[in-house]
């Protein structure tokens, strides 16, 4: 016999009516009437033989006569009388009992339409996205339950909800009864009735209260949780320092509990996970020391954990409880973050799936912090090599031939003091030329801080310098970009803009020969940069692949960064007819 699954459990059974006293004890009317007709014949029947009997034995006709009219005139009516009372009473008893079960019914009822209405308020309360419809929601369910003609709703912050029912008042008149009832945490609800509330109705509104107060607190948090979120996001997008990242990220999540203590561990190339960061009441730690036991644990279990009093002393000296939060990504792990706090039971169930979803962001920062890093590595790496490969084929080569000058000059004083003289002139101007293309290199290398100054004004001062270092006239227009404020280019574009126009004035001052070069920013929907020159030009299909000594950066490098951002960059020029360089970035 094959095993049956158990039945679901019946519905919980609804609130018995209350007893009341006055329904009667007596029978019901159809047990008086069965009593009445299966007793009363055979009754009757032996009282008047009983009777008869007692009548015979009178001796006198007369004294027949008046005992049979008197017990036929008066006793027979009184018995019927008596019998049909009886009845009537049991009728008026079940009467009022089926009025006072009617009255129950539809107070029960009432009751139950009551209920819904305030699950359905609380329903639509964990519903509303903000504090504003969480008002709303509540002072149209409080008209809705109460049966008021009007509600308000106000809480601390300036906030407040109206809700108007069946009425053609647009707000409450001296004639309606007020019933003002204070809310939990701050504010009160304010219920406007055309008839005295009662105390049901009363209780019936604190409890309203209750929940609205319930309501503002979810959507209060979920308020928090997402401007935390907010601030995490803003900490992916503007930071690249790997220890300020974390710590922006670690004190927003700290802050959303209230907590004091924080730690970030990070896998290094080894695989080992390593403190990168962390802060507590002492304040801030070392990096570089291994991850303690609970951080491992954590890390191999590969989801949210909350510590064991010992293993919260061990990540933190004096806390009594922590909460760990791993790190993964495709590739598997690569960090645990760690909360902590001296309060024992900080850390609930409640809070591990927002936390969760801000270690995942902090997972993304990371990650991409790290390719910054390995990105400006490489940028470093390529930059020495080109700087190399620039001193052995022009400065190292160009003062090896101007010792070679030297030599034949040192030996030609004597027999040749005039033709000495010419090597020594050339020789000194080629060592003229070379310092100033090392003094070009150096400035085209120096490092511009376009975070503090932005892009506006790092160009300004570029060009500036760049006319000073290169006996250049230099004219710069910005089309009002600086009075506007039109300019909105992620970080990462604007260096682009900036390594273009640093790229442009460098191969001006190499290879143009020119007199004066004009820088001009404009805005709009693109953002245009033109670099104009009037120097001797080229043949830019014959030098495209070029390697100048500002960036690293050819015409074909320069081009495809600026199309991989969804821009557009031309090189202009001929032999003779100078150079202009054009290109747009799509502005965010």
């Amino acid at each position: 016999m094959t095993d049956r699954p158990a039945p679901a459990p019946p519905p919980a059974p609804l609130p018995a009516p209350p007893t009341t006293q006055a329904l009667p004890a007596p029978a019901q009317l159809s047990d008086r009437v069965r009593l009445v007709r299966n007793t009363l014949p055979p009754l009757i029947l032996l009282v008047v033989v009983v009777v008869e009997l007692l009548i015979a034995q009178l001796r006198s006709p007369g004294a027949e006569l008046w005992a049979h009219l008197l017990f036929y005139g008066l006793v027979g009516p009184a018995v019927t009388f008596f019998s049909v009372e009886w009845i009537a009473e049991g009728t008026r008893a079940r009467e009022r009992a089926e009025r006072e079960l009617r009255a129950l019914y539809g107070e029960l009822s009432a009751s139950h339409g009551r209920l819904r209405a305030v699950q359905e308020l609380m329903r639509d309360l964990a519903e509303a996205p903000d504090q504003g419809a969480v008002l709303e929601v509540a002072a149209r369910g409080a008209v809705r339950v109460t049966g008021a003609t009007h509600a308000t709703l106000t809480v601390p912050g300036g906030l407040s909800g109206t809700a108007r029912g069946d009425t053609l008042l647009a707000s409450p008149s001296a004639d309606l009864h007020p019933l003002k009832v204070p809310i939990p945490g701050g504010g009160a609800l304010a219920l406007h009735f055309e008839a005295p509330p009662g105390p049901d109705t009363e209780t019936l509104a604190q409890a309203l209260a209750a929940e609205v107060a319930n309501g503002v607190e979810a959507a209060r948090q979920r308020t928090l949780d997402l401007m935390t979120l907010h601030s995490v996001d803003q900490s992916i997008r503007a930071e690249r320092n790997m220890r300020r990242l974390l710590s922006r990220i670690t004190r927003n999540m700290a802050a959303r509990l209230n907590v004091t203590a924080r730690a970030a561990y990070l896998t290094d190339q080894d695989g080992v996970l390593r403190l990168e960061y962390a802060e507590d009441e002492r304040g801030e730690a070392v990096g570089g020391s291994p991850a303690p036991a609970f951080a491992l644990r954590v890390a191999e279990a590969g989801k949210p954990l909350i510590a064991q009093e010992a293993e919260a002393v061990d990540v933190f000296p004096g806390a009594r409880s922590a909460l760990g939060l791993p790190m993964l990504n495709e590739d598997g792990l690569l960090g645990v973050l760690v909360l902590g706090d001296s309060r024992e039971g900080a850390f609930t169930e409640t809070r591990v799936p927002l936390l969760a979803l801000m270690a995942g962001q902090a997972t993304l920062a990371v990650r991409n912090a790290r390719a910054y890093l390995y990105s400006e590595e490489l940028a470093i790496s390529d930059e020495r090599a080109r700087i190399a490969r620039e001193i052995h084929d022009g400065v190292a080569q160009s003062l090896a031939f101007a010792a070679l000058k030297l030599d034949v000059v040192s030996r030609q004083l004597r027999s040749d003091p005039d033709r000495a003289e010419a090597e020594v002139r050339a020789a000194g101007s080629l060592l003229r030329e070379q310092i100033r293309e090392v003094r070009r290199s150096i400035f085209a290398l120096r490092p511009i801080d376009l975070e503090r100054y932005g892009l506006l004004e790092t160009v300004r001062r570029y060009v500036l310098d760049f006319g000073e270092q290169n006996n250049l006239r230099t004219t710069l227009d910005f089309g009002g970009l600086e009075d506007s404020g039109e300019l909105h280019l992620a970080p990462g574009d604007e260096a682009m803009v900036f390594r273009l126009v640093q790229e442009s004035l460098n191969n001006v001052a190499k290879h143009a020969r020119a007199r004066e070069v004009s820088v001009s920013l404009l805005g709009g929907p693109r953002v245009r940069l033109r670099v104009q020159d009037d120097g001797v030009g080229f043949d830019p299909d014959s030098i495209t692949g070029r390697v100048s000594s500002a960036g690293g950066l050819g015409l074909i490098q320069m081009r495809e960064r600026i199309e991989a951002r969804g821009g557009r960059y031309q090189v202009h020029s001929a032999p003779g007819g100078g150079t202009l360089v054009e290109a747009e970035v799509p502005q965010t």
